[in-house]
């Protein structure tokens, strides 16, 4: 146990284990990407890892500890922690010894031995939300500002009490929040099989789902399931209720909140999402005055809801243990709070979330006009996590008012509950038979309608196409409403609406992406002109990912933050954030990319989807074997769907390029001419064909093999093949010794990519294409800003080249430059000064200047002339 002298004072004695990482849980999930996310914090001052309890926070930071290239500093936060406490802590993990805490200087003197220092000293700071004494966050804050060589990283489950708007402004400051340490599909099973429990690979993403991804949640899942009898039931029916689960949230969570909270978020518990108006109906005015965002910041467990500004979301566990205590008040309590959400949501024109709660608020005659009134928005094209069954009808009810039994199904089949979901079609059907004719022909127009959800239930789009095209038949057939007052809202173009979306989405589920994303496209319009927005949001995070696989990245972005912004379905929500990936690899923002998968993760993506997302995987992927048999894993999930051809091609295209990168062009050969032949037909194929020869180092073949790129019928093909394509035929033309032709044809490659920002086609390109970018940016080039940015992100080529000119980047040195490092190094070959550089990467004069400081002792250079020249010498630029 060391001690610390406190100036004239006693000796107070230090417990060693506060100063050490904890020991990792056993078994333990590595998470490769959260730890390179840390590994690129450490570049500048701060890294802010923030969740409530049980997010994984201490796990991550100690298991990134035990990782990192040096050993960083380790202090864990204790309650009641002063700002003498803290600094007597802090001397002592950093190994400041004959730190007098009684002077007025201990700061300074802090500061000075810490910016003395010959490297960054890092140093973490677990559970610093145990600090609340304002005098020592003021004196943290200080040592950052003064002694340029710390860099911290904080765990904590709320934000401290930091100038952190002070780093994000200037780009000082990573941030880590629930979001992202949120369990992915891969990281679950991983978990799962860590535990030794096997289940269903359908049983995945339901799980991830019901837990929100929480850590401790999964956890605590994985050990049911372990003792279970059938652990697929105990996965998939796991919730909020358990023992285990509900005890951590009601110590951890709520345990901390006022009584008056605990009683809101119960009440708000009702709805799963909620804004200050809806909040407010449910509980009166005073529940909707900012107290939701108080509640964010003091559970941690309501989130943002997608993009919508003023929504959140309570995480589902938490939501399961509030609404089943709310099952225990008195029946007409909970009764009323879904009559006033049927209302609240009614008057919103949503009518999907309106009928919920109706039925379960057992008022059968608002469920039934409902269902005249918004059947086109009611069609659950996709499953939605199920709440409890709404209460039955009285006997007799549902005989006499059909539209009731058709709610009931309605209900059933957007819980997944098909065989229900039938029976009260059904009923329906038997009970209608003696309406009077328009009431009747409306009644076939809503049966046909519910019979396209149960074939989406079923997986069947051959079914899916049957019961649209019954549905154009009855409404073109349709005399009209008639007398019935209850059906004369609506009109065909509804009808219409309906069957175009079933379509459009058997067109996707049967592998026909880019035809899928022109119907999506002119659906949505169609759905907005007409009022229907949740068909409309449907309808656009599926046209946002059909324009992103195209390669439209700014038509795709737009349309997927537009979606999010919206009030989306689950189903919704996966497309968007799985568009907005695609668009973030394209751009070759990869924490982007892997942040965006993760909130695509959920149940329900067909082989179509799933597809994509397993191609961004592979993309995102360290490994390329790995890649290549998770790329082949999709592509045999698309055999029997003979309309994703165009699919399936890109994921072998890849395939084959993930053989090439890996030194086994014989091998990516001959994936490519099984499936094509040595001279493709298909331009996709024919363009992988040749990255691989050039791989290879056969340009003569590869150019054989490349089609024209630059015609009227390729602009048909997909953005980034084109730009492949472009590339390959600018680079082939350098080495053929026409820099004239390659300078002009990577112009206009230049300003194809530019118009969506594509980055990755250069970053991720063959050995070459640096050098090519280079020389093009010395000859002159209406895009230098664009070509700059792209030669400053570094090559990932670049270890090819080296081993060509007789070295790795690097070799030589007795510490590698970290990212941030490599990054100024480059501007360093400039004529900016610091104070310039500093302001192109939103960093501090000081920051930089530090950063030059570790580059020329790294580099053993004094001058920036000798820092440049060495480093070109070790290929580091």
């Amino acid at each position: 146990m060391p001690e610390q002298s406190s100036g004239a004072g006693p000796t107070v004695p230090l417990l060693a284990s506060r100063l050490t990482a904890p020991p990792l849980p056993e078994p333990v999930v590595h998470r490769p990407r959260l730890l390179r996310r840390l590994d690129a914090g450490t570049d500048g001052p701060v890294t802010l890892v923030r969740a409530p309890a049980g997010w994984g926070k201490s796990t991550l930071l100690a298991a990134w500890a035990r990782t990192a290239g040096s050993t960083p500093t380790w202090l864990c936060v204790e309650p009641g922690d002063t700002a003498a406490r803290l600094w007597s802590y802090l001397a002592a993990a950093l190994g400041v010894t004959d730190l007098p805490a009684d002077r007025s200087d201990h700061l300074e003197l802090l500061a000075a031995a810490l910016a003395g220092r010959d490297r960054p000293v890092v140093l973490v700071l677990d559970d610093l939300h145990r600090v609340t004494e304002p005098a020592a966050l003021a004196g943290l804050e200080f040592l950052l500002r003064h002694a340029g060589q710390l860099r911290l990283l904080v765990a904590a489950r709320t934000d401290p009490a930091l100038p952190l708007h002070r780093w994000r402004l200037r780009g000082e400051l990573t941030e880590i929040d629930a979001d992202e340490l949120a369990f992915t599909t891969d990281e679950v099973t991983e978990l799962l099989t860590t535990h030794g429990v096997v289940v269903p690979p359908a049983s995945v993403p339901t799980l991830r789902e019901r837990t929100g991804g929480w850590p401790a949640g999964l956890c605590f899942a994985a050990l049911a399931a372990r003792t279970a009898a059938d652990p697929a039931a105990a996965v998939t029916g796991f919730g909020g209720e358990q023992p285990d689960v509900a005890g951590y949230l009601r110590d951890e969570v709520l345990a901390g909140l006022p009584g008056a909270d605990v009683d809101l978020l119960r009440r708000l518990a009702v709805t799963g999402t909620v804004c200050d108006d809806l909040a407010a109906a449910l509980t009166g005015p005073a529940g909707g005055d900012g107290r939701l965002a108080d509640l964010v910041r003091s559970t941690g467990f309501l989130h943002p809801d997608g993009l919508r500004s003023g929504w959140y979301r309570c995480q589902p566990l938490l939501a399961d243990l509030l609404r089943a205590d709310l099952a225990k008040r008195p029946d007409g309590e909970l009764r009323e709070l879904h009559s006033r959400a049927a209302d609240w949501y009614a008057g919103q024109g949503r009518s999907a979330d309106a009928l919920r709660h109706a039925l379960a608020a057992g008022d059968w005659e608002r469920a039934a006009d409902l269902v005249v009134v918004g059947w086109p928005e009611l069609v659950p094209y996709d499953p939605e996590p199920a709440g409890a069954p709404p209460p039955a009808p009285p006997v007799g009810r549902v005989d006499r008012d059909p539209e009731l039994a058709l709610a009931l199904a309605l209900d059933h089949a957007r819980s997944a509950d098909p065989s229900a979901a039938a029976h009260h079609l059904r009923v329906a059907v038997a009970a209608a038979r003696d309406l009077p004719a328009p009431r009747r022909d409306r009644l076939r127009w809503l049966v046909a309608a519910l019979e396209i959800a149960l074939a989406r239930l079923a997986g069947d789009p051959a079914g899916v196409r049957a019961a649209a095209s019954r549905l154009r038949g009855l409404v073109g057939s349709s005399t009209g409403p008639g007398d019935d007052p209850r059906s004369g809202v609506g009109d065909r173009a509804d009808g219409h609406l309906v069957a175009g979306t079933a379509d459009a989405l058997a067109d996707l589920a049967e592998g026909d992406l880019p035809g899928a994303g022109t119907a999506f496209d002119r659906l949505s319009a169609e759905a907005r002109q007409a009022g229907r927005t949740r068909t409309e949001l449907l309808c656009r995070s599926r046209s946002a990912l059909a324009a992103a696989w195209h390669g439209r990245l700014r038509e795709a972005e737009q349309d997927a933050r537009e979606t999010l912004g919206g009030p989306v379905t689950p189903a919704d929500r996966g497309h968007a954030y799985l568009a907005l990936a695609v668009v973030a690899l394209g751009r070759d923002r990869p924490g982007e990319a892997e942040a965006d998968l993760a909130r695509a993760d959920g149940p329900g993506h067909d082989p179509t989807v799933a597809a994509v997302a397993a191609f961004c995987r592979a993309q995102l992927g360290r490994d390329p074997v790995a890649a290549q048999h998770a790329l082949a894993g999709a592509r045999h999930r698309l055999t029997d769907r003979p309309r994703a051809q165009a699919l399936a091609d890109r994921l072998l295209a890849a395939e084959a390029d993930h053989c090439a990168v890996r030194g086994d062009p014989a091998t990516a050969r001959e994936l490519l001419d099984a499936a094509a032949g040595p001279a493709p037909a298909n331009p996709e194929l024919a363009v992988a064909r040749a990255r691989v020869e050039l791989y290879a180092g056969d340009p003569a073949a590869a150019g054989r093999v490349l089609p024209p790129w630059d015609t009227p019928a390729a602009d048909r093909w997909p953005v980034s093949v084109r730009l492949d394509a472009g590339l390959l035929d600018a680079l082939l033309a350098r080495r053929a010794g026409d820099t004239r032709r390659a300078g002009r044809v990577l112009e206009r490659v230049l300003e194809l990519a530019a118009v969506d920002g594509h980055r990755r086609v250069f970053t991720d390109a063959v050995p070459g294409v640096r050098d090519l970018l280079a020389a093009h940016l010395d000859s002159g080039t209406a895009h230098w800003a664009f070509v700059t940015d792209l030669l400053r992100l570094g090559d990932p080529t670049g270890a090819d080249e080296a081993a060509r000119c007789g070295g790795e980047p690097g070799r030589g040195l007795d510490e590698p430059l970290t990212e941030r490092e490599l990054t100024i190094l480059r501007y360093l070959q400039s004529i900016l000064s610091n104070v310039e550089i500093a302001s192109e990467l939103s960093l501090s004069v000081n920051t930089v200047k530090t950063h030059v400081r570790n580059i020329y002792r790294k580099l053993d250079a004094t001058r920036r002339r000798e820092a440049v020249r060495r480093a070109r010498e070790l290929h580091l630029i």
